[in-house]
């Protein structure tokens, strides 16, 4: 069933409005018709099941059927902190952590990262991302999209989350993955740092576990800057996603 998400603004007692790129989409992409029946969500979790009332092309009114607190969220808040790859690996980082469970995605930038964000593209860049993210959302049927922040620089990033378990993947050592979240609790916000493909510099992980990030080890392999965020957002998903 198509799945599309919407601001409160669109959301009256008993219709939905989509407009813009969704109407769009439902109309040309889809073909839908009168009558065809649709799902929406208000990017909090909550799903609405409506029934194409009205279209136009530019714009589609539904009758809301039913509503429901989203069923496909997980039980925890998981935070991406990653350093920005070089070429589109970004892209799909962001595709496959959101159909994993990601709740924020915060992209920085660290020492040994080969792409820089230059000032002229961080607006593009970022929607670029965000649109990655909802799509992902509706195509992996979430109730929420993951917020995705503008780059920020490394400093910033390790303020920006003072509280819950915060985990710094760190290729030069520190405990397993698994010991770390064992005394995770349901709800529990844990985020996670990943490096670049050089890994982090010495200072920058130093500086990272004085700000009381804990250093974790994913495995005796090297994994990919790729790969890491996913491997993490897996574990938590097999843990507590039962």
């Amino acid at each position: 069933m198509p799945r599309f998400f919407v601001g409160q603004e669109a959301i009256a007692a008993d219709t939905v409005t989509l407009t813009g790129e969704n109407a769009r989409h439902l109309s040309l992409s889809l073909r839908a018709r009168v009558g065809d029946v649709v799902t929406v969500c208000d990017r909090q979790g909550t799903v609405y099941t409506c029934k194409v009332q009205s279209m136009d092309g530019k714009s589609a009114v539904c009758a809301v059927l039913s509503c429901e607190a989203a069923d496909t969220e997980p039980p925890y808040e998981a935070v991406l902190c990653q350093a920005i790859p070089k070429g589109d690996k970004m892209d799909l980082i962001v595709q496959k952590a959101v159909e994993l469970g990601v709740s924020r995605i915060l992209p920085f930038e660290s020492e040994n990262c080969v792409a820089r964000v230059r000032a002229d593209a961080r607006d593009r860049k970022t929607a670029r991302w965000r649109k990655i993210a909802e799509q992902a959302a509706g195509q992996c049927g979430r109730g929420r999209v993951p917020t995705v922040e503008f780059p920020v620089a490394f400093e910033e990033m390790l303020t920006a989350l003072p509280t819950g378990k915060r985990l710094l993947c760190y290729e030069r050592g520190g405990a397993p993955l698994a010991a770390a979240l064992s005394g995770v609790e349901p709800g529990q916000r844990v985020s996670v740092m990943i490096g670049p493909e050089g890994g982090f510099a010495a200072q920058e992980a130093e500086r990272a576990m004085g700000a009381g990030w804990e250093p974790v080890t994913l495995g005796k392999r090297i994994l990919r800057c790729e790969t890491a965020p996913l491997y993490v957002l897996g574990a938590l998903s097999f843990l507590f996603e039962k």
